[in-house]
């Protein structure tokens, strides 16, 4: 007894499988996880060392050199770029794609291993570096504080505040808090009074150090006790910092830091980051969330907590959400939702017109049991409903329901032709089991490049197909067990028209049947008029696909956007905030505008995966505009532009949008390698003239950015050893004199603030007077003037920034299509990209391509890595399944006609080809030659009754509705996901390629079957 006899037999199997797949189903649908956007590895970890003092040069050569050599040496590594800048080294570490990420934290301990090894040839003065590894984790809950009358150390106490509660939501990962501007005592005192007291710098630190240092003072016995020892003397608050005694020993006057100093508390001057929310100084808190939860669940707890929280606000605190990661995937939930309900509407209407009442019913309730048990085992496998996986289920509708078609068709052939239900069921499951098998695996195998591909991209596609292996398998089963049962008890009283004994009664005598039987046989009868007209079809398709847009991944459907905006390299980051803050007032005055946050001196967090923040840079600034409609982005955008155009000239802005997958800075990027930093800049500026002379560009930058002007004191060794002053010492007095010098550190609870040195604000800023700065002689034991051991001040202009790639120099030339524009990435690069790689070279200088264009041939490599081995397991299942090289020859040579109608569906629509749309080549692939393997065995089963060219006609006339059936219903089905931005240029490839391959296939393979089989035809002749 067969599988489906035993559930034919057996209604108890039957309904527990239904209740089986239904309720647990509608379980899964409730309780399953719910993403935005799946989840990706960033395999990335970052290197930072501070070298104070240092030049670009000597960080790149005495930091950065040293641990590239040792982290290149990692068996791990696919690339690593370096960030040599004055002061500071960052180095960022990209770990090959083949590497799971259950293996990425023995890796970051490898590489911590590395980079504590290479320490050891660091020179004096060089900090211990900081690795951090921390770049997968979203702060989906993303939100400013601010208030007109709160300092940054109050809004910090009551983020802090925050922070503690929120972070005891259960489903909450972290809590981090941006925008904290450190805090500082600053010391004011004037040079001539140190001078006149002869108070000196290390004296002072060292007064202050011995005071206010936490040691041990041990403990003593008194009888069996042990009583430890703690003095007093420790600064207790600012105000005891004014009566350290800083006279030097023996002398016969006291003075105290209050008689020649002014002690304040404060922030600092030159703080690392700085956000503003809406106009206003602000901090920002972004929450992250537990890997597999709920999203929307614990944002909903998140927002209970708040709300409980309320009552503790102080008056005149304001808290707006910028981004709420729970109410976007609420949104492109329900969104996907509705239009997977559409999807499944119209494949159900259309199988009800064109497959009768009874069987439509069967059809349609055998595809809502596959859909319900396909979410029920993605909830048993952890794989939540998101972007991709939704698109997935829409894809799969309408390959859900072909097995179904087949064996409910096949059913109604046989019983039109007289035959008993129970032996038609029979028949017909018998007959097609092993070919919908086949066919099923290899409509899975079509999607397997995208599931085994290692890289982020298919990382991130990865659930596309593993929902469609669940599903397709599942309806393979399905179709097998529950369809039977379906179709007898539908069928069991399904009256039949008697027939005489001899009488042929033929079920295919339609109208639409008999047209398509002549053509077919006109086309038979013309083989090779026919191989020619598809072959110059092709080619003419092959020739117009140049013409079609490309693209990677297009913007997001987020009302977000981004204005970067950098000032010239050394812009105080003050000054920047002050720039940005006006530009971002302006921003908040338009119509549509909902929220601003704007950080400086670096990226925001990251509250979105496919977000990248920048690294450290005083010149750099981000407006992050949350719009209320994203239709209104271009316009603001526009408007922004030619404001920032107008009224900054010198502030170089791009706009930009959030982008669906894995992105880079920028979308077009040319890399240029060589060794000297001018003949670098010189071929960049060749470069950026071949772009702004494309006119499409939104600006032109370089990651080495503008060289900046530095001052240095001609220092002279002979002087200086004569009047007992060395280097140090006249460094220590320029830092104090303009910068401020640490001379100590002050506890408050928790908080360590830095002790700064300084003079008043009106010496620290006159550079006129810099020559009479006073510089302590040890030898003299009096200050001297700078002057005496400086010659001269010399300004000379340098490369604050010497970025590198694998240890060679390269200088990217970045810049965006403007979105005004409405060109893509790879509309401009096709232009100027000719024009680049005609510029003439020197010797040892090369050019890359970075930006969407390596991404995109990234996730193409990781694609086609694996898809020959998914295309030649296809062929072999279609060899093995007819035991014919020739058969599955001619099945696979209808595959390349699909590009007829993909190069006509793009040029018509104009919607870009990205990496979605390679997705839905592979995918229509596997749908062509599922119907190509159903076709072929016919064929060959009615060979067996028939002469070949009658078993061909007749065949193919029975597959005939099926085909056009299962194309129809997925041509249709697909049509919600046109309205997707992200989904429709693969809607457009399996829309209109199979639109048109199937009318094809049904007319060509039949051709070329009859040609790969010329003994056949000798037989019927």
């Amino acid at each position: 007894m067969g599988i489906n006899e035993s559930f034919i037999n057996n209604p108890t199997r039957i309904w527990l499988v239904i209740l089986l797949l239904g309720v647990g189903g509608l379980i899964a649908l409730f309780n399953i996880g719910r993403l935005e956007d799946p989840a990706f590895t960033i395999k990335t970890a970052v290197v930072a060392v501070q070298y104070p003092g240092a030049s670009s040069q000597q960080v790149e050569e005495e930091v950065t050199l040293p641990l590239e050599n040792a982290l290149q040496r990692l068996p791990y590594v696919d690339n690593i770029s370096s960030i040599s800048a004055v002061g500071l080294s960052q180095i960022t570490v990209n770990i090959d794609s083949r590497y799971h990420s259950s293996e990425l934290p023995q890796i970051w301990d490898e590489l911590r291993r590395r980079v504590n090894d290479a320490t050891l040839q660091f020179p004096p003065g060089v900090s211990p570096p900081f690795v951090n590894d921390d770049f997968g984790d979203v702060y989906g809950y993303f939100f400013s504080i601010y208030g007109d009358n709160f300092s940054n150390p109050e809004l910090r106490k009551y983020a802090e505040q925050l922070r503690r509660e929120l972070v005891l939501v259960p489903g909450v990962g972290k809590v981090a808090i941006g925008g904290v501007l450190p805090e500082q005592v600053n010391i004011e005192i004037s040079r001539a009074k140190m001078a006149a007291y002869g108070v000196t710098l290390p004296r002072l630190a060292d007064v202050l150090n011995r005071q206010n240092m936490v040691s041990d003072a041990g403990s003593m016995t008194v009888g069996s006790e042990s009583i430890r020892l703690h003095p007093t003397g420790g600064f207790e608050n600012i105000d005891e910092l004014n009566n350290v005694l800083i006279s030097p020993a023996g002398s016969t006057h006291s003075i105290y830091l209050r008689d020649i100093a002014t002690i304040s508390q404060g922030i600092t001057d030159h703080p690392g980051n700085i956000y503003h929310a809406n106009g206003r100084n602000a901090l920002t808190i972004g929450v992250s969330y537990i890997p597999g939860v709920n999203v929307m669940n614990i944002g909903r707890a998140i927002e209970a907590r708040m709300h409980q929280l309320e009552a503790d606000k102080p008056a005149g605190i304001q808290l707006k959400v910028f981004y709420d990661q729970a109410a976007e995937v609420k949104k492109s939930v329900d969104g996907f939702i509705i239009n997977f309900l559409m999807a499944l509407a119209i494949v159900v209407g259309v199988l009800l017109i064109f497959m009768g009442l009874r069987s439509g019913i069967i059809i349609a309730v055998s595809l809502a049991l596959n859909v319900l048990g396909t979410l029920l085992i993605m909830y048993l496998s952890g794989i939540e409903l998101q972007r991709i996986s939704l698109g997935a289920l829409i894809i799969a509708l309408s390959m859900l329901v072909d097995n179904a078609i087949v064996v409910v068709e096949g059913v109604l052939i046989s019983r039109q032709q007289g035959n008993p239900l129970m032996n038609a069921i029979s028949q017909i499951i018998k007959r097609s089991a092993l070919p919908l098998l086949g066919a099923t695996v290899i409509a899975i195998l079509a999607f397997a490049p995208i599931g085994l591909s290692q890289d982020s991209t298919g990382e991130y596609c990865k659930s596309l197909f593993q929902v469609l292996l669940i599903s397709l398998m599942l309806s393979w089963v399905t179709a097998l067990t529950l369809t039977p049962v379906l179709v007898k008890w539908a069928f069991a009283n399904m009256k039949v028209a008697d027939k005489k004994p001899d009488e042929q009664i033929d079920p295919y005598g339609g109208r639409i049947f008999r047209v398509y039987r002549r053509m077919l046989s006109a086309l038979l009868a013309h083989q090779a008029l026919t191989l020619s007209v598809l072959a110059a079809l092709l080619m003419a398709s092959v020739w117009g696909f140049g013409a079609v847009r490309q693209n990677f991944f297009p913007s997001s459907n987020t009302p977000i956007f981004f204005v970067d905006l950098w000032l010239p390299y050394g812009t105080d980051i003050n000054y920047t905030a002050r720039i940005a803050g006006e530009i971002e007032k302006d921003i908040n005055k338009q119509e549509g505008v909902e929220n601003t946050v704007t950080t400086v001196g670096q990226g925001g967090m990251r509250f979105i995966l496919t977000y990248n923040g920048q690294r450290q840079y005083s010149n750099y600034a981000q407006i992050m505009v949350r719009m209320d409609d994203q239709r209104k982005i271009a316009a603001l955008a526009h408007s922004t532009e030619q404001n920032i155009r107008n009224h900054y000239p010198e502030v170089n802005a791009s706009l930009k949008r959030i982008m669906f997958g894995p992105s880079g800075d920028s979308a077009i990027e040319v890399r240029i390698k060589g060794s000297d930093p001018d003949q670098l800049r010189n071929i960049a500026s060749q470069v950026d003239k071949i772009i702004l002379d494309d006119g499409a560009a939104d600006g032109v930058r370089n990651d080495w950015q503008d060289r900046s002007k530095m001052v240095r004191p001609v220092f002279s060794p002979y002087l200086g050893r004569e009047l007992g002053v060395d280097k140090g010492e006249t460094d220590s007095a320029l830092q104090m004199n303009f910068s401020g010098s640490t001379v100590g550190i002050f506890r408050d609870g928790s908080t360590l603030m830095p002790i700064v040195l300084r003079p008043p604000s009106s010496e620290r800023l006159d550079v006129d007077h810099m020559a009479n700065i006073m510089v302590w002689s040890q030898t003299r034991q009096q200050f001297i003037p700078l002057s005496n051991v400086v010659s001269d001040f010399k300004v000379e202009w340098e490369d604050p920034l010497i970025m590198r790639r694998d240890r060679s120099r390269v200088l990217t030339v970045q810049t965006d299509p403007d979105p005004a524009s409405g060109e893509t990435s790879g509309d401009m690069l096709a232009r100027i990209k000719p024009q680049v790689e005609a510029l003439k070279l020197p010797h040892g200088y090369s050019i890359e391509w970075g930006g969407d264009a390596e991404n995109s041939a990234e996730a193409q490599q990781g694609l086609f890595t694996t898809l020959p081995v998914g295309f030649l397991m296809m062929f072999i299942i279609t060899v093995l399944m007819f035991s014919s090289v020739k058969n599955a020859i001619a099945i696979w040579l209808t595959v390349p006609l699909a590009l007829i109608g993909v190069t006509f569906g793009f040029l018509l629509t104009g919607i870009p080809f990205g990496f979605m749309a390679l997705i839905g080549l592979l995918s229509l692939s596997g749908m062509l030659i599922r119907n190509g393997i159903v076709l072929v065995e016919e064929i060959g089963q009615q060979k067996k009754e028939k002469n070949q060219t009658d078993a061909i006609i007749y065949a193919a006339t029975s597959r005939l509705r099926p085909i056009l059936l299962t194309a129809f219903t997925t041509v249709l089905g697909l049509a919600p996901l046109l309205l997707d931005v992200f989904f429709q240029s693969m809607a457009v490839v399996i829309m209109f390629g199979l639109g048109f391959a199937t009318v094809l296939t049904l007319l060509a393979l039949p051709v070329i079957y009859n040609c790969f089989h010329r003994e056949g035809q000798r037989r019927t002749q």
